[in-house]
């Protein structure tokens, strides 16, 4: 209020839309400069989501009993007390409970809504049994975290340090992992920053990850999913080999053809890319059919040519799948392309039905 003793919206003398673009403006800036500032018995923690913290400091501490790393959470209490917070609605944003004993911690929400337990240290933290559907722990430290028959159906674990976390007998389908791991992002930060040591620890680190939850998918008959990661298993394992170096290309030249053996359709596309990329090799060179070489003409017309590359793409099919039927051979240098397309195609056909049924036995 003014000393006039009106508001600051009856003193703007303007039309009613532009006063409460004025007063809404005003209030902002005005609710800005008076928000309270923390006292000294306030927690000095601010939240990357959910700002500062509303709790008092303990004695002696910076901090609230949640986020000081000295006080004792090794209490039967501290469980409760994360559950009544959680009915609350109360943040849980960046709480340090290394090693507190939570089994049976039963953060599902009844109405739906997610609980956000984020950013938070539950590093060597026991979980048995907790119920966890649909929670969202994003971005937490779980090294060496007991999970053992935990529900984490559907639960966010987005960013979060998985390493030696117990996934056995907990539920994991459908649980969103993130497209990439904790270590793996520092991997390639470190890779970018010319650390290759480093870099090469992480990814090993990132590779025993994926490797963890391959085999408690596999353990789950979550065949697909065991799938996935160990696709990422392999590819985080060619990344610790230097750039220029056998073991990374050769490991890159499966991943291109089979994606380790996961991606059949991989497969297929190689095969049809070569029996086209060769066929253009015999339709330059030529090759012979019932004594008339066949082969690219440039006095010819469009149409002529387009028969005689069809006949080419005739003939590398016959070639990479070693059917051979004869009735059309290759000539001069064409020998020579021909003898190495049977060669490759018969390693890609086979390659093809070890992937295939790999997959299908599943």
């Amino acid at each position: 209020m003014s000393r006039s003793g009106y508001s600051p919206k009856q003193m703007v003398n303007t039309s009613d839309y532009f006063a409460d673009t004025v007063w809404n403006t005003y209030s902002k800036t005005l609710g800005y400069f008076l928000m309270p500032i923390k006292d000294d018995h306030q927690c000095r923690y601010i939240g990357e989501r959910s700002g500062p913290c509303n709790e008092s400091a303990l004695e002696g501490s910076d901090y609230c009993f949640w986020h000081d790393r000295e006080a004792d959470k090794s209490g039967a209490d501290v469980r409760a007390l994360l559950e009544e917070r959680a009915r609350k609605g109360t943040t849980m944003e960046g709480f340090y409970l290394k090693g507190a004993h939570l089994d049976n911690l039963d953060l599902v929400c009844p109405e739906g809504e997610v609980y956000h337990l984020i950013n938070s240290d539950l590093s060597r933290c026991s979980l048995v049994k907790a119920h966890l559907y649909r929670a969202d722990l994003s971005g937490c430290n779980l090294l060496k975290a007991d999970l053992s028959g935990a529900n984490l159906h559907r639960t966010r674990l987005i960013g979060s340090n998985l390493l030696g976390v117990n996934f056995k007998s907990a539920r994991i389908e459908h649980v969103d992992f993130g497209d990439t791991f904790l270590q793996e992002e520092k991997a390639h930060q470190a890779s970018r920053e010319g650390d290759k040591r480093k870099s090469s620890e992480l990814f090993e680190e990132a590779e025993e990850v994926a490797r963890n939850i391959r085999k408690h998918c596999e353990a789950q008959g979550l065949f697909h999913n065991a799938g996935e990661f160990f696709y990422r298993e392999r590819t985080f394992n060619r990344y610790r080999f230097p750039l220029i170096s056998r073991q990374r290309v050769v490991s890159k030249i499966v991943d291109m053809l089979s994606g380790y053996g996961e991606k059949p359709e991989r497969v297929v596309l190689f095969s049809v890319s070569f029996i086209v990329f060769f066929s253009l090799f015999y339709f330059f060179l030529g090759i012979e059919d019932s004594g008339t070489l066949v082969k690219y003409q440039s006095g010819q017309p469009l149409y002529n040519n387009l028969i005689n590359w069809l006949e080419a793409l005739y003939f590398s099919v016959v070639t990479f799948t070693t059917l051979g039927y004869g009735d059309l051979a290759p000539v001069g240098l064409s020998r020579l392309f021909a003898a190495v397309e049977a060669f490759i195609g018969s390693f890609t056909l086979a390659l093809f039905v070890v992937v295939f049924v790999k997959k299908m036995t599943r």
